[in-house]
């Protein structure tokens, strides 16, 4: 094949492959033509009808719970117990006997005291009519003043013996009272820290000196104790309403409480403030020693225009539905908690906020409503 020959093949050749790309690129702008043509479907949203109603403020923390009353059950004085007559778990009402030491000796301590008393007592009688036999014969001049001060000294001195026969008894039915173990309130034994026949001595320390002979405790009441934040203290206040559920409450009940201290200053590691409620627990719901969450409700406002959280964006704008079109309505907000917040401007009761499928959606895209939130 000549050259001339192959110069025009290859002419012929490129110049198809121009033709086909004019033609192919023609068709695409055709067919995005067509498109562009085309109207854009329309978003499916949800909505929200904005309606006034209550809305709280409310902040939640992790709280530790503790009976609101607890007491370590130990005598006052050493000795070896005798009987345990409560175990753990039991349900126990004030002054119960819970547990005794050996009482023994004491009883014998108390016996010989009562029977000093007796003689005391007895010895005083004598003492007091032989001195007013000698006042009598004193007045009458038929015995001398030493005989009669005499008598009035020995009166004193039996005066003195019951009286320190008296004290003795009842020093020594104090001690057998400290050595039997009453319940001071309405609680549960929460623990049972020593067995019959432990020697038990409360100033030495040690386990029972520290959790007594065994824990009573009352949680007819609970202690909610929490942490709160520099930025958070301010809102808290004495007599807020709070709303405690353990984190071991399969069945979701809240019980109400209100706060009962507010720390004044933070703690130094943590640069929190310890505040404490104080939540009525009769059904024994909440368990002292775990833990559980504590709503406050801070602040509250009734007929306000609130909206989910979900429809707020940039927190600043909403999107509502207008002529089947997405609407930018720029807000003011107010209080708010984990669901909802206050609208104070921007909004006017009735309009449908888009609460879901507003993500990413523009000013002015048609949209279809496929349903209405309740809350």
């Amino acid at each position: 094949m000549s050259r001339r020959k192959e110069t025009i093949i290859t002419g012929l050749f490129l110049a198809g492959l121009i033709l086909f790309g004019f033609i192919s690129c023609q068709k695409t702008a055709d067919k995005k033509e067509t498109n562009s043509s085309e109207p854009l479907r329309p978003t499916p949203v949800k909505v929200y009808k904005v309606k006034k109603q209550k809305i709280s403020e409310k902040l939640i923390y992790t709280a530790t719970l503790e009976a609101w009353k607890k007491q370590a059950i130990t005598p006052d004085i050493s000795g070896k117990i005798a009987r345990i007559y409560v175990a753990e778990g039991d349900k126990v009402s004030k002054g119960q006997l819970l547990a005794e030491l050996d009482t023994q000796s004491i009883r014998l301590q108390l016996q010989q005291a009562q029977a000093a008393l007796s003689a005391a007592k007895a010895n005083l009688e004598d003492a007091q009519r032989n001195f007013e036999r000698m006042e009598r014969l004193f007045k009458e001049k038929a015995v001398s003043e030493q005989q009669y001060e005499k008598a009035r000294l020995a009166l004193e001195a039996a005066q003195a013996q019951r009286d320190q026969a008296e004290a003795t008894v009842k020093l020594a039915q104090h001690t057998l009272d400290v050595s039997i173990m009453k319940a001071p309130f309405d609680g549960v034994i929460a623990s049972k820290n020593a067995e019959e026949g432990d020697v038990i001595n409360p100033m030495m320390g040690g386990l029972t000196a520290t959790s007594g002979v065994v824990m009573l405790v009352d949680y007819s009441k609970i202690k909610v104790k929490f942490d709160v934040a520099p930025e958070d203290i301010q809102k808290i206040k004495k007599g807020q309403r709070v709303f405690v559920q353990g984190y071991d409450n399969f069945s979701n009940e809240k019980l109400e409480g209100e706060i009962t201290v507010v720390n004044s200053s933070a703690d130094p590691q943590t640069k929190k403030f310890r505040v404490e409620a104080l939540v009525n627990n009769q059904d024994l719901i909440l368990k002292p020693g775990t833990f559980g969450q504590v709503v406050v409700e801070v602040d509250s406002r009734d007929n306000a225009l609130a909206v989910p959280q979900s429809a707020l964006l940039n927190n600043s704008y909403v999107l509502v539905v207008e002529g089947n079109k997405a609407a930018k309505k720029n807000v003011t907000t107010g209080l708010k908690n984990t669901e909802m917040i206050e609208i104070t401007s921007g909004l006017k009761e009735g309009d449908l906020v888009i609460v879901e499928g507003n993500f990413g959606l523009a000013e002015g895209s048609p949209v279809e409503v496929e349903g209405e939130v309740e809350k």
